[in-house]
């Protein structure tokens, strides 16, 4: 028979006066951020809907727990996600929650190296963030948590937890461990420098293609410092995720261990009401900033903190970087910089030993929260360094300054970026004559054919985040570079930017970009250019009388033939020196 609505709300009453007899804590915290879909006839239609999922009414009485998952198959750090996601749901379920799996979007750097598919890298940061707040938003998930690991996916989805801004998680899929090739360690960077090498006839096509068969033995984030690890640990530093997040292998079962404290984590958030703006703070973009100088983290950071910070309503100048790099030693060299992997990072006791190791000169805010709910302080307290030559003393690191430096002068007006951990000495400070190409390809061709010699520097522009657009990585051409054993006698300048798996003196993110009139546009063939890394200069030695006059007569070069989701980044896009962001706070 059909009941009165008065009837029908006593029902519903029993059933929430019963889940409060259970879950009292929960139903207090419910209660406070007001999202009802278990009470009130006003709330029938969403119920309907939850009951067409198969979810039970003991399931709509907990909070509702987002499980982002950037699951598929075509990425190997993502390719065991599902297993992450498992181990997510069932901690998440065991703390009290109802956890429901929704997806994101992962593009695999390393497979789109080197040709279109590579403009499509850097631009699904922003879809990530936008389709996550869509679907948390559209939803109204009391919680989420984030499962990341490959590059753009990390920070994309650290953004979404920005503008979202209910209690959020991370945990990765894990990095991958090295390979094995001749009795030694290696991994991506050295395959791509293998190619290299055979092209300057020293490897032949077995050894090439023992490269090929060994460098990426497992599934997980390829296994050095490069784009993906450096986020996932950065995550760490942030207070986003547990420890361990950034370091512990993808194949290890601790990885599942870690996916269910998460899931746990998440709830114990929720109870507290800890939400990622109260750790995402201007003290832990700090933080983060300076454990890249220590880490040797990928340049793409550079793009991607400032983007981060900027949906906390914090901005990020880049003239922050070198103020904290001269106070914060290099202690970490890992692939591509040295010959230690994550998977000795871990070993050695991971990010949170080397932020115990900061901490020995005052150089962190160890006061800030973190999604334990317990501060910086609390959590790396014991966190020791177990292994020097991975994790160096801070008495005695590679360099008294950090991993990275932002350069600044007539070529780059607003300033490029550098991984100076990764360059060799001799090529600090170098000065040659310019070869120039208007994009990637037109620059392979010229290295591999043997057009580029000791002491030139290659510029490849209209590569930018606006005139690419989408700002390739140019991990072939400094990879080619280095394999045919000229990264140690040749530069490379772009307005795009590098993998974290590129050495060399490789400066990315020349800012203005060539499209937008950046003096990149205006270089020809022959220019002197000077690179003082120390001294964070780079310039172009020509007169500004004779730039001048080139600006009158050079056409800048700009792709007509754009369309789809390209064609609106390219108008959207902000410089690189920016983050290369489209919605932005200031």
């Amino acid at each position: 028979d059909a009941i009165s609505g008065k009837q029908f709300l006593d029902t519903q009453q029993i059933h929430c006066d019963t889940r409060k007899s259970i879950f009292p804590k929960l139903y207090e915290v419910k209660k406070m951020n007001g999202n009802f879909y278990c009470e009130g006839v006003d709330k029938a239609p969403q119920r309907s809907l939850f009951h067409a999922l198969g979810m039970t009414k003991e399931e709509m009485e907990r909070p509702l727990v987002g499980i982002v998952s950037s699951y598929n198959e075509i990425v190997p750090g993502h390719m065991n996600i599902d297993k992450i996601v498992e181990a997510v749901k069932l901690g998440v379920a065991m703390a009290g929650g109802t956890p429901v799996v929704f997806p994101a979007i992962a593009v695999c750097d390393g497979i789109a190296m080197g040709h279109k598919g590579m403009k499509y890298s850097l631009v699904t940061r922003d879809l990530i963030a936008d389709s996550t707040e869509c679907m948390a938003l559209a939803h109204h998930f009391d919680a989420l948590v984030m499962i990341p690991n490959c590059d753009k996916n990390v920070p994309g989805l650290l953004m979404a937890a920005a503008r979202v801004n209910v209690p959020t998680v991370f945990v990765s899929g894990g990095p991958m461990l090295a390979g094995h090739v001749k009795g030694k360690k290696t991994s991506l960077s050295s395959m791509f420098e293998a190619v290299g090498s055979y092209a300057a006839g020293k490897f032949t096509l077995e050894d090439v293609e023992e490269f090929e068969n060994n460098a990426c033995p497992t599934c997980g984030s390829c296994s050095g410092m490069y784009t993906a690890n450096s986020m996932n640990c950065l995550t760490e530093v942030l207070g986003m995720g547990l420890r361990g997040n950034g370091t512990i292998p993808a194949v290890y079962s601790e990885r599942i261990k870690l996916a269910k404290q998460t899931g746990m984590a998440v709830m114990d958030m929720y109870r507290k009401n800890i939400r990622p703006r109260d750790i995402m703070t201007a003290d832990a973009f700090e933080n983060a900033l300076t454990a890249d100088m220590a880490l040797g983290c990928s340049t793409n950071s550079m793009l991607h903190l400032p983007a981060i910070a900027n949906e906390c309503g914090i901005k990020i100048d880049l003239d922050m970087v070198n103020q904290i790099s001269a106070r914060t030693p290099n202690i970490c060299h890992l692939a591509p910089a040295g010959h230690a992997y994550m998977e000795d990072l871990n070993e050695a006791g991971g990010i949170y030993a080397v932020l115990n190791e900061l901490t020995k000169k005052n150089l962190l805010h160890t006061d800030v929260m973190t999604v334990t709910g317990k501060t910086m302080a609390e959590n790396i307290k014991g966190c020791i360094n177990k292994n020097t030559d991975i994790i160096r003393p801070i008495d005695q690191p590679y360099s008294e300054t950090g991993g990275i430096a932002v350069l600044k002068g007539n070529l780059a007006p607003d300033r490029c970026v550098v991984k100076r951990s990764a360059v060799a000495k001799e090529m600090l400070v170098h000065k040659g004559p310019a070869k120039v190409f208007n994009s990637e390809e037109e620059a392979i061709a010229a290295i591999t054919g043997g057009k580029i010699v000791k002491g030139d520097v290659v510029v490849i522009r209209y590569e930018g985040p606006a005139g690419g657009p989408g700002m390739r990585e140019m991990l072939s051409p400094t990879s080619a570079i280095a394999g045919m054993g000229l990264d140690k006698d040749v530069a490379l300048i772009t307005d795009g930017r590098f993998s974290g798996a590129t050495r060399g003196a490789a400066i990315g993110h020349v800012s203005p970009e060539a499209v937008n009139g950046g003096t990149i546009a205006y270089v020809q063939d022959g220019d002197i250019i000077s690179i003082d890394i120390p001294n964070h200069s780079i310039q172009l030695e020509v007169s500004d009388e004779e730039l001048a006059e080139r600006k009158k007569t050079t056409k800048i070069l700009v792709k007509e033939n754009l369309t789809g989701y390209l064609k609106r980044y390219s108008k959207m896009v902000s410089s690189a020196d920016q983050g290369a962001i489209i919605n932005r706070m200031d």
